[in-house]
């Protein structure tokens, strides 16, 4: 699971039947201290998040299951808005 911030949409006229009725978003992940980020992911959004949101990404075997049929050709998938973060300093 990673935590990140909404920074735009995707949108595909053409894609896979099992992406069809998904909103795609682009999340970039959140970066702590010295521990380095990784590239922006392309995530399916469930819940509705907008742009400059910070989200809850799950990934892999969880997220296509989180669709439903487990079959999609999904990596990640939003499944939670963050309201707070608290962390040491």
């Amino acid at each position: 699971m990673l935590v990140g911030t909404v920074i735009g949409n995707v949108w595909a006229t053409r894609k896979n039947d099992g992406l069809n009725g998904c909103k795609l978003m682009v999340v970039e992940p959140y970066e702590y201290k010295n521990h380095a980020s990784t590239y922006p992911v392309v995530a399916v959004d469930t819940i509705g998040a907008g742009i400059g949101e910070t989200v809850l990404v799950v990934s892999g075997s969880s997220a296509r299951l989180t669709i439903g049929d487990g079959q999609s050709p999904i990596d990640h998938v939003i499944v939670g808005i963050v309201d707070k973060i608290d962390l040491p300093e």
